[in-house]
């Protein structure tokens, strides 16, 4: 005689083996990778279900990081940088190992202290092809490079442009000593006002370029 299955019901929370962490759906987990020498996995729960058993399983949402994408990782791209794939799964809730909260590019941006879990995203990426949503990120500096959040900047208080200080010929400590700063192109026009504060916003705030954004980035041409 065949046996029946046990009965599937959808669980409002699990939580995590050994701690007193609950996980519902839409929260952000990190989970065991099969390789113990690899980083966890960042995944998103989208559906908890328990069986009556007590075999509880996560519908998820996988997090890539840059280095898992086919365009692999970039100058530009943030240590805690993940994009969100259309790569779903089913995986035994026992292989979730924590919470983490993944952030919004902009989000991350003004966090004052970034923890071991805290992450970011500003890409979703199409794991079959490679494509990212949006295909269009804003660049700065005379490298034309999208912003990277670990990467100290300063702001030209001509043009308001952000310059990266290895382009502009001075050293992250001679940058951190500037009370104001000039590009070399407004450095030679006359009457520019003078800022308050050299470091007074992030790059997310007003880029003045875009640029059509594949796995290269390439200049586009309205």
């Amino acid at each position: 005689m065949a046996k029946t299955r046990p009965g599937k019901r959808d669980a409002d929370s699990y939580t995590i083996r050994g701690t007193n962490k609950v996980v519902r759906a839409g929260d952000c987990v990190l989970m065991r990778p099969s390789d113990t020498g690899k980083p966890p996995y960042v995944a998103r729960i989208e559906k908890i279900e328990a069986d009556n058993r007590g075999n509880t399983k996560v519908r998820v949402r996988w997090y890539y990081r840059p280095e898992e994408s086919i365009g692999g990782r970039r100058q530009f791209h943030g240590a805690k940088e993940l994009f969100l794939s259309d790569h779903y799964d089913v995986q035994s809730a026992h292989t979730i190992e924590g919470k983490c909260t993944v952030h919004s590019f902009k989000s991350y941006t003004k966090l004052e202290n970034v923890g071991a879990e805290d992450y970011y995203c500003r890409f979703e990426y199409k794991a079959a092809t490679g494509a990212f949503t949006p295909d269009r990120v804003a660049v700065y500096c005379k490298c034309e490079m999208p912003y990277n959040p670990d990467d100290l900047m300063v702001q030209c208080e001509g043009c308001k442009d952000w310059y990266h200080p290895a382009c502009v010929g001075m050293t992250i400590v001679e940058a951190k000593k500037l009370d104001s700063f000039l590009c070399s192109e407004c450095s030679s026009e006359e009457d520019v006002k003078k800022p308050q504060n050299a470091f007074s916003a992030s790059p997310q705030a007003g880029a003045k370029v875009h640029h059509k954004f594949n796995l290269t980035v390439t200049r586009v041409h309205d």
